[in-house]
């Protein structure tokens, strides 16, 4: 694959310096290292292979990645990896895609509360899904989700929403047959829109009570509960954006679709055009329009395209991607063999392991003519020379 002419790295490297020194105190620890990362990714200092064609005897020079999971560069080879192992986990069935969003005023104090907000995103979205569809008057079945998190817009805002890719049915409490759902359609919209508003709001409100919010600026006032109950109030009576789309054709355009979501950061390195004395110039998506006028190119400041990449660093340790009820870890090995055999369906075969078939495919090809490239020698990443510690007590 070519390289992009340009890249959130080249920009990170040419105004990230500058722009870090002028920001200094107001970017977290994740931000930094995300930003390190991405600068140092494919270049000398993380080391890397001198290669040499088996074939044609051309020579290449190989840098290792940062494998960070912000990094454009280094999420297609894990979404492949990852893709590759849930193969085995789909259903003959119609599956949906359901999308749940948090209004402004939430997505605003969910920038400085990330971890307990994402994460009540992620379980009220999970329950949402899983109370509707367990009750007799809509589905009657225990069903299975997956769920992504993603935090920006197509202009790269602050847009908390997870998209939940759901199998078109469920089992009876019992286990014993597969209930599955009307054709073209999964669950009520309104419904699943009204019960996510009221069960969010009411963690959100424990959360206060139990002084794990945090506010600052233009919210700071938030933190008295009289005033945090009167700022809800008007989410109480809006509408909550649930969103569920048409089923999916088949299960490979599941497996497509998760392909293109389940690791995209920000923004890719092909939406971005230029970077000149304007600011940064890329396309994006106006999802208030319609047709080919829906696609639009925007330009703003280098330290602002910075700004709101970094808007979407995720908190250390925390998971983007989870699975609930038939899907879950713990549920997988026993549930969908058990679908499986109600459906009347095959287990699948699995793939042969490349090693003991020896059909693994090498690391590194050549671009010339495609043959397996040998590793004639390895350098190790930079070290940096470190001062001795300054303080006594460190010695």
């Amino acid at each position: 694959m070519e390289r992009p002419a340009l890249e959130v790295a080249d920009i990170f490297r040419a105004h990230g310096p500058a722009w870090r020194q002028h920001e200094r105190g107001h970017l977290s620890l994740g931000q930094l290292k995300v930003m390190s990362a991405i600068e140092q990714c494919r270049s000398i200092a993380l080391g890397g292979h001198a290669l040499r064609c088996s074939s044609c005897d051309e020579p290449q020079i190989a840098y290792n990645s940062c494998r960070n999971r912000h990094c454009p560069k280094c999420q297609s080879s894990a979404a492949q990896r990852w893709l590759e192992a849930r193969q085995t986990d789909l259903l003959p069935v119609p599956y949906y895609h359901v999308v749940f969003t948090l209004p402004a005023p939430i997505s605003a104090i969910a920038y400085t509360n990330k971890e307990s907000l994402y994460a009540l995103l992620f379980d009220i979205a999970a329950e949402t899904l899983r109370t509707i569809a367990a009750d007799p008057k809509h589905l009657g079945a225990r069903i299975g989700t997956t769920l992504v998190l993603h935090t920006w817009g197509s202009a790269l805002t602050h847009h908390p929403h997870v998209h939940g890719i759901v199998p078109g049915g469920g089992l009876t409490p019992d286990a014993d047959r597969w209930v599955p759902c009307k054709p073209g359609f999964f669950l009520s919209v309104r419904v699943l829109s009204r019960f996510f508003r009221r069960r969010f709001l009411e963690e959100l409100q424990s959360l206060h009570r139990d002084g794990r919010l945090k506010f600052f600026g233009d919210y700071v006032d938030l933190a008295d509960a009289e005033a945090f109950a009167d700022w809800l109030m008007p989410l109480r009576q809006c509408e909550w954006v649930v969103y569920a789309k048409r089923p999916f054709a088949g299960p490979e355009a599941v497996l497509a679709y998760l392909s293109r979501y389940t690791h995209r950061v920000a923004i890719s390195n092909s939406r971005l055009i230029a970077n000149d004395e304007r600011g940064v110039t890329f396309r994006w998506k106006d999802y208030r329009e319609h047709g080919r006028t829906r696609y639009k190119t925007m330009t703003v400041v280098t330290g602002e395209f910075m700004r709101r990449f970094l808007l979407h660093v995720l908190p250390s340790g925390f998971h983007r991607l989870r699975h609930y009820g038939l899907l879950a870890n713990a549920n997988r090995k026993h549930d969908i063999p058990t679908v499986r055999e109600l459906l009347h369906e095959p287990v699948p075969v699995a793939a042969a392991d490349p090693i003991a078939t020896g059909t693994v495919r090498p690391t590194f090809m050549c671009r010339h003519c495609g043959a397996p490239m040998l590793v004639i020698e390895t350098f190790a990443r930079a070290q940096h020379i470190r001062g001795p510690p300054t303080s006594p007590s460190l010695l």
